[in-house]
């Protein structure tokens, strides 16, 4: 491995014409250390060096990708050798005051990668929120009932027979990291209710927590568990494939062979901070809760409390794990956060801002309806934030209408007026618009109805993750195999129809490709069914591209099962594409009934084994192909969209050249074979290059459009969702469109809604019949 590496420093360096010493000198490393990492006397590079190394080179994505990968795994082979002693007077690398190994140095820096983009990712979450404008409003929390935490001893990891009292857990957002350090145990359970700024906290958390990293600090993360089914997917798995989900990279090969995620889960270089427990389906939240009490890893937990302690009653308390409780906002905090939110008053008006007359009404008439009932819904952060939204942010909009009782006569009428309106202001046309904002115009009823069917369709497949590739999963399977056949069907029938008029006449092709594209969707859409729908599998994004050099990273039983998948496939579209083709050609010569039949079956035969031994090599040498994603790759879901488009794109263009080949010379070999057996066959190199084209093309657009997830894609998202009118046809624009304003948010790969109840509230909406529904029906 270490030649591997070397040898590769090697090549690059001389494939940009470098010298060792100009080399060294772009890098800003030493000409020693180049020679070193060339002869391989250093067989540890650090990660930073080739990093440096890569950016001198101006090496492509897979250069930087080949090049990384070789040093882990160079680093991981030699983890069994000493450490070489430093020279006198040289500080060598510890960790607690032990030698710092290859290994934990490479799994360090790639623990330093992920810790950059997981820092960036959440302050532009904080950003988005506004969180600190004009300030953080203020979150507390107290110790929760004994009831829902362990026993003191167990959190504080005491040995047996001691005893020691509570901890002190009290604190506010500022102090969050602070009092997580107290735990011993290091698993702490935030509860709070709906709106009451836990998922706040956690980024909090995330952002402080890694200020003050340290060397042997695991790294947060943030979690959305409410995506975890733990009666199918062991916990640790689970957060190696979150992992790779948002941060693709770590896909690559880690030391012992795994994956970069594993590795970093299974040493502890992960903290989890696990955010939505009450999201997880009901009947899954007791083995989620006795699945995290088989692991001893630190952890942070949110969950609303009427959710954990049902969990708990049914099973038993996270172990090890201490609680706190979000506390209520006070009127106190009203007062002073809500007038800066705002413009002060003109002079002349009796007040300083709009927010006077409603913070006069909470403090003089606490118990009067108007007053009890606003300060019911003012509680929690989400409800402000809202309040705000609607009200402060909103020229000429004054929140003395929350006062009155005849629009808003209980809390909850006032909390879905927050709501209805946060989307209409969200969406409200404003002045920047026009001198280049990144911000379109849409109207707010009907992005109000696009979001409520994607809210819908998240609360259908319980889950907060709004995925890409999921999307169409909000139909059913039959429907999406009807769908997805339909589209290829369509898309074969006109590849067909157009490359196949250089070679026949105008109206050959007109009976030719509608045979074609039916027989095509027919085959597709059956693949579909057995190997997705029936099963309610997904079509993930690919975390792979096709490489056709390098080394092999995927071996074991894929390409085989893809190689008879193929072969059956091609079997079954050929005899029927054959038998088809031979009896319209029958027909159009007036041949006998018997003579076309016979005639049908042959060519049925003789296609059925064109096809075979045409897709089945196809298929397995795609998934041969494969190389994992670079390690900078794309972390948000509209770059990984992008980047899974240029994996497609390269499938595309592998598959039609070669299956296209594969079925030309197919047929000149088969033809010959079947000449010999049953007598002269007219064909030609003409009708090789037809159908090989033909078949290439249209073999490409069905493999893409069924078995990739960008295909999934492009059939569900970008044509029959807007065709029906439930999403808009520029999808992904919407999709950032309400990103920047504050609607959704990015977590890694997906969207979420920006607030769990606003996602509930827009479903409810969208379920219940209303006039502006049945117009955009």
């Amino acid at each position: 491995m270490t030649y591997e590496f070397s040898a590769l420093l090697k090549r690059f360096r001389r494939e940009a014409n470098l010298t060792q010493e100009a080399l060294a000198e772009r890098a800003g490393v030493g000409v020693r250390t180049i020679r070193g990492l060339e002869t391989g006397e250093r067989a540890d590079p650090r990660m930073t060096t080739v990093r440096l190394l890569a950016d001198a080179l101006e090496l492509s994505s897979e250069g930087r990708e080949r090049l990384l990968a070789s040093a882990v795994r160079g680093t991981a082979d030699g983890d069994h050798r000493e450490e070489p002693p430093p020279q006198a007077g040289a500080p060598g690398p510890v960790a607690g005051g032990l030698p710092v190994s290859p290994l934990h140095r490479a799994l360090a820096d790639v623990c330093d990668q992920v810790a950059q983009t997981v820092a960036a990712r959440w302050q532009r979450e904080e950003e988005q929120r506004q969180v600190h404008d004009p300030y953080p409003l203020p979150v507390r929390w107290r110790p929760v009932a004994e009831e829902l935490t362990d026993h003191w001893a167990n959190i504080r990891r005491l040995p047996p027979g001691s005893s020691h009292g509570p901890l002190e857990l009290s604190g506010h957002v500022d102090t969050i990291v602070d009092v997580y350090r107290r735990i011993p145990s290091g698993r702490l359970v935030v509860l709070g209710r709906s709106g009451s700024g836990k998922t706040a906290l956690a980024v909090r958390f995330v952002l402080d927590h890694l200020k003050s990293k340290g060397i042997d600090d695991p790294l947060p993360v943030i979690f959305s568990v409410g995506s975890w089914d733990p009666t199918a997917v062991a916990f640790r798995d689970w957060l190696a494939s979150q992992l790779i989900r948002d941060h693709p990279g770590l896909a690559a090969s880690g030391p012992g062979g795994g994956k970069l995620a594993d590795a970093l889960v299974e040493t502890g270089r992960i903290l989890p901070v696990l955010d939505g427990f009450d999201e997880i389906a009901d009947g899954l939240r007791r083995p989620a809760l006795e699945a995290l009490n088989a692991t001893t890893l630190p952890l942070l937990l949110t969950s609303r409390p009427s959710e954990y302690a049902a969990a708990v009653a049914e099973t038993d308390v996270l172990t090890s794990a201490a609680a706190v409780e979000l506390s209520d906002l006070t009127l106190d905090d009203l007062a002073a956060y809500l007038p800066r939110t705002t413009r002060k008053a003109r002079a002349g008006q009796g007040r300083s801002t709009a927010w006077e007359p409603v913070l006069s009404e909470l403090r003089e008439r606490p118990h009067g309806r108007a007053g009890a009932n606003l300060a019911a819904v003012l509680t929690t952060p989400l409800m402000v934030t809202l309040a705000r939204a609607v009200y402060s942010d909103t020229p000429d909009s004054d929140p003395a209408s929350l006062l009155d009782t005849r629009r808003f006569g209980t809390p909850e009428e006032l909390e879905d007026h927050l709501l209805d309106n946060f989307v209409t202001t969200a969406y409200r046309p404003r002045p920047e618009q026009r001198l280049n904002s990144p911000l379109r115009s849409w109207d707010p009823e009907r992005a109000r109805f696009w979001l409520g069917y994607l809210a819908h369709h998240l609360n259908c497949l319980d889950t907060p993750d709004l995925e890409w590739w999921r999307l169409g999963h909000g139909a059913g399977r039959g429907t999406r195999t009807l769908v997805t056949a339909l589209v290829i069907g369509v898309a074969i029938t006109l590849v067909d129809g157009v490359a196949g008029i250089p070679f026949d006449p105008l109206a050959y092709q007109l009976v030719d490709a509608p045979v074609a594209g039916l027989l095509a969707g027919l085959l597709f859409g059956l693949a579909y069914w057995f190997m997705v729908a029936a099963k309610d599998a997904v079509v993930e994004p690919s975390v792979v591209r096709v490489k056709l050099r390098g080394r092999q990273r995927r071996a074991g039983r894929r390409p085989l099962r893809r190689l008879v998948t193929g072969g059956l496939c091609g079997l079954v579209f050929g005899f029927g594409y054959g038998f088809v083709r031979g009896m319209i050609n029958g027909f159009l010569f007036h041949a006998d009934l018997a003579d076309i039949l016979v005639g049908s079956v042959s060519d049925g035969a003789i296609y059925s084994l064109i096809f075979a031994l045409a897709a089945g090599p196809t298929l397995g040498l795609l998934s041969l192909f494969e190389a994992p994603l670079d390690i900078r790759s794309a972390v948000n879901p509209r770059s990984l969209l992008r980047t899974n488009g240029r994996t497609a794109v390269t499938q595309l263009l592998f598959w039609a050249p070669a299956f296209g080949l594969l079925v030309g010379l197919g047929s000149m070999v088969v033809i010959r074979l079947a000449a010999a057996v049953l007598g002269p066959v007219v064909w030609n190199l003409t009708a090789a290059l037809k159908l090989g084209v033909i078949s290439g093309l249209g073999g490409a657009f069905g493999y893409l459009f069924s078995l990739t997830s960008w295909g999934q894609w492009t059939v569900f998202s970008r044509i029959w969702l807007p065709m029906t009118g439930r999403l808009p046809w520029p999808v992904v624009a919407f999709l950032e469109d309400a990103y920047q304003r504050g609607v959704l948010r990015q977590a890694g790969a997906v969207y979420q809604f920006r607030h769990a109840r606003l996602q509930h509230h827009l479903a409810g909406a969208y379920r219940s019949p209303r006039p502006a529904r049945a117009e955009q029906e």
